[in-house]
């Protein structure tokens, strides 16, 4: 195609619309403000040590992330792929979830029930009638109890990053039908073994470059209309709080929610003996041995999903509330020799009820949008962020 696209912002969502646009000929230029690609899933550097601003978890759903990260070139290597096995630092365990049937750790009226309530989802083509809490839907299906407390209230939480008595039930249906109810394989944890921007920006930056397009870092960009007059089309690639700044006419009104990832370094032979280990109560939802991730020898990442009375706390009070939980799977543990905690106060959009789609061509001729937040039926996630990315470029494709 004889034209020029400008993409403002190197998150996933920039870097899929880019690598979408650069597959099918078109000369792409992305401009980023920060040093390094990835948006709010990106490597920071801190304390001479690169580690990434939050823990995030793929999985075998994530289809369009998948395929491009193969397009650009990315390893299998790249990520640890493991079957659905959730296990808690107080015992208890869950391999796949047909497990639930014949484990005694569960009862058998609570089977029951959780049969019914996956049987009637996907009966109903997991579509509500009409939107809830996922509070309300699991008090409505009797799922309270233990596969309440272990699966699916941390479900919700890791995946919409919503607190379940806010958090949409219906993008929680759909989350259940991509992942438990999907193909084989679609529910496994697809856990990096990278850092964030080299699992996808920085091999797509490279794939753009082999393409006839380029990321510029450190571009921040203020004027769009500028960037209009210079390029055929641009793709507005950012937070919905940073498109206040560069299109406040149309920018949405969201409530955010945090995650907070805590770091904390350990003598380097100390291990949790699993990549991925849960926790059922207390602050911690999830602790990650980096060691079996990334080689980061006693480094372990503890992820703090969405609000809580952890935001109040200063970070070493938080930072030693964490290594408090480590010690109820460790006994013995030792002090932690590092610890440094990062807070994405606005990692991602609330997923509540009533979340209004948000179109992605806008009514600026030429001027697309691309983000997680822009579809309402699936969850602020990275494959939503590249779903998003891929839509903006067929439409651009579309009209020119």
């Amino acid at each position: 195609m004889d034209q020029r696209v400008a993409v403002v912002g190197a998150g996933y969502a920039g870097m899929a619309a880019a690598v979408t646009l650069a597959e099918r000929g078109v000369p792409v230029t992305v401009f980023e403000s920060g040093p390094v690609p990835g948006g709010r899933a990106r490597r920071v550097t801190i304390d001479g040590r690169e580690v990434d601003n939050g823990q995030h978890i793929l999985i075998g759903a994530y289809t369009e992330l998948l395929r491009l990260m193969q397009l650009v070139g990315v390893p299998p290597s790249a990520l640890l792929r493991l079957p659905l096995d959730l296990r808690y630092a107080d015992g208890f365990r869950l391999r796949g979830m047909l497990d639930f049937l014949f484990s005694g750790r569960i009862p058998l009226r609570e089977q029951v029930d959780a049969a019914r309530f996956f049987i009637s989802l996907k009966w109903n083509a997991f579509r509500l009638q009409e939107d809830m809490s996922v509070s309300a839907l699991l008090q409505q299906h009797r799922q309270n109890g233990v596969l309440g407390h272990y699966v699916w209230r941390p479900l919700c939480v890791s995946a919409l990053n919503t607190p379940p008595e806010q958090a949409s039930a219906q993008v929680f249906a759909t989350v259940l039908r991509d992942s438990i109810a999907g193909p084989s394989g679609a529910s496994d944890f697809l856990l990096p073994k990278v850092d964030l921007s080299r699992l996808f920006p920085e091999p797509a930056s490279a794939y753009l470059a082999r393409n006839g397009g380029e990321l510029r870092t450190g571009a921040p960009v203020r004027d769009l209309a500028a960037l209009q007059s210079e390029f055929d089309a641009v793709v507005v690639a950012v937070g919905p709080h940073q498109l206040k700044v560069l299109l406040p006419e149309i920018a949405p009104e969201y409530g955010y929610q945090p995650i907070y990832t805590c770091y904390l370094q350990y003598p380097e032979q100390f291990t949790l003996g699993l990549a991925m280990l849960g926790f059922s109560d207390g602050l911690v939802q999830w602790a990650f041995d980096r060691a079996a991730l990334t080689g980061e020898r006693g480094l372990i990442a503890c992820v703090i999903s969405a609000q809580g009375d952890h935001q109040q706390m200063a970070q070493d009070e938080l930072g030693a509330a964490c290594h408090r939980e480590l010690e109820t799977a460790v006994p013995g543990l030792p002090d932690p020799q590092w610890i440094r905690v990062i807070a994405e106060k606005r990692a991602t959009v609330a997923c509540v009820p009533g979340m209004k789609e948000r179109p992605i061509r806008t009514n600026h001729k030429g001027l697309f949008l691309a983000g997680d937040y822009l579809d309402p039926d699936y969850p602020p996630t990275l494959e939503a962020a590249v779903r998003s990315g891929i839509l903006a470029a067929n439409r651009i494709m579309e009209t020119h």
